[in-house]
């Protein structure tokens, strides 16, 4: 893939992920002008006649679709029915016409959230289709994985070079702090770094801590969609991660540390843990396009704490 004569079209660009992607495509030579990141204001990919005149407009070789409606728990459970019909939405107008525009590589990113419920880690591709998803993140999982089988699908028939990542839960600089739809590691450390501030005794979290979670710095997965786009032309989905795992307890006492929290933490058992276990076996990227994690998960925390010390600095002396 020589990145310098292609035109990219990346949904989510802007977004947490896509920042990232954009900043390495530029790094490996794709010209900034010929990087097309199309904004929901201007586009609701939801829509197949937007997503018709985004490819007018566009004229992509490549698609990258990261665009996703998607949140914690606890906008799962609030939003189940926009989550399915967003995330397949999107998919389904954004394949269907990467097809009929005869687009030389789309690049699908699916979500951990496609596994079945009880998978035995380490999670391989292959076991996929062997259970539900777990049921608070379901109809986000399956919308998603449903988008695997089109892309398998068309490579059959038409030919699409359509490939379909499965990262595992990310973390790092520009993340989405908002409580009502942040991810774990976020959340967390927004709500210790308030506690902190406010000298509260305890932080309450969902759960009971038991749980494990695999995470990937933002910037290692950039860098493994990317490498993934270059040298990757499978109908095979592929597993991003890093192939080790944390029980959601000693993750709370870690990032509770790192911000310098030594309060309390209360578990609300009243709230559903999610999936039970997550970690992936990561064999397949490395194998096939020789992507490996390279962020040590304490260092990619403190860049992470960092930023968010930034931003919220930024904020205050706005006045928000």
């Amino acid at each position: 893939m020589n990145w310098a004569n292609q035109r990219i079209c990346v949904t989510g660009g802007a977004g947490f992920l896509g920042s990232f992607i954009v900043e390495r495509l530029i790094e490996r030579g794709a010209p900034e002008q010929r990087i097309i990141i199309p904004r929901r204001r201007d586009y609701d990919l939801t829509r197949e006649v937007d997503v018709e005149r985004l490819y007018d407009d566009a004229t992509p070789d490549v698609v990258i679709h990261l665009a996703a409606e998607v949140g914690g728990i606890g906008a799962n459970r609030t939003n189940p029915g926009r989550f399915f019909f967003a995330n397949m939405a999107m998919g389904l107008h954004l394949i269907e016409h990467a097809r009929r525009r005869k687009v030389r590589k789309f690049v699908q990113v699916g979500t951990i959230c496609a596994y079945p419920k009880f998978t035995p880690p380490p999670f391989r591709e292959d076991e996929l289709w062997n259970g539900y998803p777990e049921e608070t993140n379901a109809p986000y999982g399956v919308a998603k994985k449903a988008l695997l089988v089109m892309c398998q699908s068309y490579r059959q028939q038409y030919g699409l070079n359509a490939i379909y990542l499965l990262p595992v839960n990310l973390y790092g600089p520009r993340d989405n702090f908002d409580l009502e739809t942040s991810h774990v590691i976020p959340a967390m450390i927004r709500k210790f770094w308030e506690a902190k501030r406010d000298a509260a005794p305890a932080v309450e979290l969902w759960g009971d801590g038991s749980p494990t979670r695999e995470f990937l710095y933002v910037e290692d997965a950039a860098d493994g969609i990317v490498a993934a786009a270059e040298k990757y032309d499978g109908a095979d989905p592929v597993n991003l991660g890093n192939g080790r795992e944390i029980a959601i307890r000693d993750l709370a006492k870690t990032v509770a540390a790192a911000v310098g929290y030594t309060g309390r933490i209360v578990w609300d058992t009243s709230k559903p843990n999610g999936q039970p276990r997550r970690c992936l076996d990561v064999s397949r990227a490395r194998e096939l396009f020789g992507f490996e994690a390279r962020t040590p998960f304490d260092e990619g925390l403190r860049r992470t704490i960092a930023w968010y010390a930034e931003r919220r600095t930024a904020v205050l002396q706005h006045g928000g």
